[in-house]
């Protein structure tokens, strides 16, 4: 297939458009599972409306999935945009009776430079972009998913211009709403916090020396991460209702509530860009593959925003199905067959479900007033502290579970 792209439009030809793999979203992870397949071989579509480069949201890519993006040849041009995240502090701010001491993990026991590097999510999804558009193999289809049916042997894709695109597996990439899902018959378990979160970004006159610092509050979080010069990205997680005062406040005033709460480990602060407000909430797909569809990312799992594990979890989405993908094709099996996508499934469930549920808990644990799960929650974070081993265990699972790291993951080609 030639490399092209193509935007959607009224006299689009009624011939289908036939390709192996069908990816629906240009999100990160979207884009990413594209490109990784296109990049194996496979004739792939991407079809979504133009990525979003006007995210003031910000991401922090793990040393994981950094190596991922490195063996597919993209961190180069994505790392210019980057702040290292070296140091991980967690400060107890609940102010309850039983209290955590500060730990505060460091990327060079485990002898890495970093334990990944944050960016700002316009810049992401551009450098995405480009690689997709000079990508061979990918062709881009700028235009909204209309339907999508699952057959014996394919699944027809129509999007909103009438164009239909014949694939051997259709993977949806397109969120919390996927319409892959829906059309794929997978039922979710939804459920949804007394939270929201206020994303911004702040600078300030204190250098963070790659400190990421996460406040443990009675509402939940409180994160600064690190971004390039003196400046970080903010996920404050409250209420509702504290989420919308603080967004109401100026510039001003929401920058010195903001440096209060910080207790000033940043120095004075100013609001740099939007305030977004997000409510919290968490979703997992009973399955991440059927009748000739798989899922990745926010399709498959959502979470809140603790501890960098959101699109961390969705590129090892994308790492084990390309991996199960690349493997199916090479043995001459339908790539699109129930057996490969039994195989994808029990390559993620584990891996879903334990990240899935260890950060509920502990989102959990911070909203509870309940004394034994304070002290569990403080005793583990004390004992992080003080033992080594422990510290370094959980500083590994933290990046990503040894037992559930693709190939793409660990440097390893699929070739």
């Amino acid at each position: 297939m030639a490399k092209r792209a193509r935007a959607a439009k009224a006299d689009t030809p009624a011939t289908p458009t036939q390709v192996d793999v069908a990816v629906v979203g240009a999100g990160p992870s979207g884009m990413a599972m594209a490109l990784l397949l296109a990049r194996h071989g496979f004739s792939t579509a991407l079809i979504a409306p133009a990525a979003m480069t006007d995210d003031d949201r910000t991401t922090a890519l793990l040393d994981s999935s950094v190596e991922m993006l490195r063996t597919l040849d993209l961190w180069d041009a994505i790392e210019a945009h980057t702040a290292a995240l070296r140091h991980m502090r967690i400060v107890d701010g609940t102010g309850r009776l039983i209290r955590a001491p500060e730990v505060v993990f460091d990327a060079s026991e485990l002898d890495l430079p970093a334990f990944g590097y944050n960016i700002e999510n316009r810049d992401l999804n551009r450098e995405l972009a480009k690689a997709c558009a000079e990508t061979p193999e990918l062709l881009r289809i700028e235009a909204k998913l209309s339907s999508l049916t699952p057959m014996a042997d394919r699944a027809e894709l129509t999007t909103d211009a009438g164009e239909t695109v014949i694939a051997r597996i259709a993977i949806g990439a397109d969120g919390r709403n996927s319409m892959v899902r829906a059309a794929a018959g997978i039922a979710v378990k939804d459920w949804r916090y007394p939270q929201s979160a206020l994303v911004l970004t702040l600078e300030h006159g204190v250098p963070h020396h790659n400190h990421s610092t996460e406040f443990h509050t009675p509402s939940g979080p409180f994160t600064l991460v690190p971004l390039k010069g003196r400046k970080s990205s903010l996920v404050c997680v409250v209420s509702p209702e504290d989420a919308n005062h603080l967004a109401a406040l100026d510039d001003e005033a929401l920058a010195r509530e903001l440096e209060r709460r910080a207790a000033s480990v940043l120095g004075k602060m100013s609001i740099v860009g939007k305030r977004q407000i997000y409510p919290l909430g968490g979703l997992t797909a009973r399955t991440v593959a059927a009748n000739r569809c798989a899922l990745v990312g926010e399709a498959a799992h959502v979470f809140p925003p603790i501890g960098a594990q959101g699109l961390n979890l969705g590129l090892r989405d994308v790492a084990a199905l390309g991996e199960v993908l690349v493997a199916a094709q090479k043995r001459g099996e339908d790539i699109g067959s129930g057996a490969v996508l039994q195989a994808y499934e029990r390559a993620r469930r584990p891996d879903i479900a334990t990240r899935t549920t260890a950060v509920d808990l502990l989102n959990r644990s911070l909203l509870s007033d309940l004394l034994p799960v304070q002290a569990l929650r403080s005793v583990g974070l004390y004992l992080a502290g003080r033992i080594s081993p422990l510290r370094k265990l959980m500083m590994r699972e933290g990046i990503a579970p040894v037992m559930a790291r693709p190939r793409l993951m660990r440097g390893l080609t699929l070739r």
